[in-house]
């Protein structure tokens, strides 16, 4: 098993996304990867397909890929984004994690909206997967305040909890709500990237507000409602939060 860096520099990014445009979207978050400089950064629900219920699956060998691809290993970062994926013979709303040896589907969102009922299919496993020996776990939107996925993925032993979402703009207060309670369940801090700009499914403005909260729920920074912005904050390791 890895051991823990003392410290974890994280992002929390919403790039500018163009619905469809997968090759466009994965050059705007290689530039995000570039600026942030971050150990993880993640990236919104959907953010490589734009938020859709047509969306074409991303395949992880995708050439289009490769500007991500690259971005991470020029950076040391691991890039958490999110994707309509192949899920059996269907589709699921994903996240891959980009780094430097690729991109590989890690995982499918287990708590889906009325509307993505209807043409995706859910995740049923809580995933958490280990960078610098920090186990972080995974969530998808609506995930963030379901109590069968946080529980499942709290007690796979977390030191940290990171989702993507995409909330209309009235709604990002929404967004400290869910994370500081997430904070008080598990005791770890959380990231949340939060979509920024319009985008399909019938979301014409998003709300942006990417953030990072520590384990005591505290907001330590938070990103505005552009599309385009970034925020970055360097966590301690779990035994100095504790």
């Amino acid at each position: 098993m890895t051991v823990q860096t003392p410290t974890l520099r994280v992002a929390a990014s919403q790039p500018v996304t163009v619905a469809g445009d997968v090759a466009a979207n994965a050059v705007a978050h290689s530039e995000a990867i570039r600026r942030c400089a971050a150990r993880l950064v993640v990236f919104p629900e959907m953010s490589l397909t734009g938020y859709s219920m047509d969306a074409t699956s991303v395949e992880v060998d995708d050439a289009a890929l490769d500007p991500l691809v690259d971005a991470c290993r020029d950076k040391g970062s691991v890039a958490l984004v999110g994707a309509a994926v192949r899920y059996g013979s269907g589709r699921a709303i994903g996240v891959l994690a980009v780094s430097e040896g690729g991109a590989e589907i890690v995982y499918r969102k287990m708590s889906l909206g009325s509307q993505e009922t209807r043409v995706y299919a859910p995740g049923s496993t809580a995933a958490v997967v280990e960078i610098e020996g920090w186990r972080v776990g995974l969530g998808v939107c609506k995930d963030t305040r379901d109590d069968d996925h946080l529980t499942a993925t709290i007690e796979a032993g977390i030191d940290l909890y990171v989702a993507g979402l995409v909330h209309r703009p009235d709604e990002v207060a929404e967004f400290d709500v869910r994370a500081r309670r997430i904070a008080a369940l598990a005791a770890v801090p959380v990231v949340f990237a939060g979509f920024a700009g319009p985008t399909g499914g019938g979301y014409t403005q998003t709300s942006g507000g990417s953030a990072v909260w520590d384990a005591d729920g505290a907001r330590l920074v938070q990103a505005g409602h552009r599309p385009g912005c970034s925020v970055v904050a360097d966590l301690p390791a779990r035994d100095a939060f504790r």
